[in-house]
């Protein structure tokens, strides 16, 4: 029994940064019906990011969160260039096109990150906190396990609350249904566009500084495994579902730890995407999923 929770306590830790990376997907293919390769690799920028401020700051609570804004803002500002220059050109084509450049934008980054100074193609150290376990009863958990928890948990409430009751969320939302005429209603599509760039892309970024403290070693591919993950779990719960790209990041997050623990450590990697096409097989627009027109966020 205390195996189980204490694999479940790291399955929780994981899936939340899966769901923080999914809620990008999930937000991005709303909008233009596309699924950005090359968000994964936003996740790898971030952890960069975070590790610059706090090698250069040392750690601290107000380092930690500069490194959180410093990370998340310059994910977005990312986010907003690739759309901008990446995908914007593409409305219109088919969508082939779009999947081709996401790929190639995705190399363009990892290989860009193995000759930019700071982060090279060696493996760099992420900068954490000593770890030490806390302990809740029959089971414990360690302090950096327990934070990972609670930041996703809070960057997942926050995004709620800004898709149910901002403007700007509201927007993302009006404009998954009919572009067209959400753009003859006088609204800057182009505008709210970049907006929901910008924003799944900070989520990323947010997510790369998690997946960092659980695994501090830093690459340029780092990104490529935990965002096929993401996109596993963004399907898992049903493309366009924001509540979907929740729970099959934590589904998947916590079928991998226990996996692990309890099957083989061998058919880690495997898992998510195994349970993945069981799920698609019985409901093929995935948990929460509707069949609805288009890629309609359903937040």
């Amino acid at each position: 029994m205390f195996v189980f929770l204490q694999q479940l306590i790291d399955g929780v830790s994981l899936g939340g940064v899966y769901a923080l990376i999914a809620l990008g997907y999930t937000m991005i293919y709303g909008v233009i019906m596309v699924i950005n390769f090359a968000h994964g690799d936003l996740l790898m920028i971030g952890a960069y990011a975070a590790c610059f401020i706090l090698s250069a700051l040392g750690l601290s609570p107000a380092s930690v969160v500069l490194a959180f804004l410093f990370a998340m803002a310059l994910g977005g500002i990312l986010g907003t260039l690739i759309e901008r220059l990446a995908f914007r050109p593409l409305w219109g084509a088919p969508r082939l096109n779009s999947l081709v450049v996401a790929v190639a934008v995705s190399m363009i980054l990892q290989n860009a990150a193995r000759v930019l100074p700071f982060m090279g193609s060696a493996p760099r150290q992420f900068p954490r906190p000593a770890e030490h376990l806390i302990s809740f009863g029959i089971f414990s958990v360690s302090n950096i396990r327990l934070a990972v928890i609670l930041v996703s948990a809070a960057l997942m409430i926050l995004f709620t609350v800004v898709m149910r009751c901002s403007k700007w969320g509201k927007a993302i939302r009006a404009l998954t249904w009919d572009r067209s005429a959400y753009g003859l209603m006088g609204i800057p599509v182009n505008v709210v566009v970049s907006f929901t760039f910008a924003l799944g892309s900070a989520l990323a970024a947010a997510g790369g500084i998690l997946y960092a403290f659980v695994h501090p070693q830093l690459s340029p591919a780092m990104g490529a495994m935990p965002g096929l993950k993401a996109l596993a779990a963004a399907m898992l719960g049903g493309i366009g579902s924001v509540p979907g790209a929740m729970l099959g990041g934590l589904i998947l997050g916590v079928a991998e730890a226990l996996a692990g623990a309890f099957i083989s450590p061998a058919y880690v990697e495997g898992i998510p995407f195994t349970i993945l096409i069981i799920v698609l097989l019985i409901s093929p627009s995935g948990l929460l999923g509707k069949n609805r027109r288009g890629g309609n966020i359903n937040a």
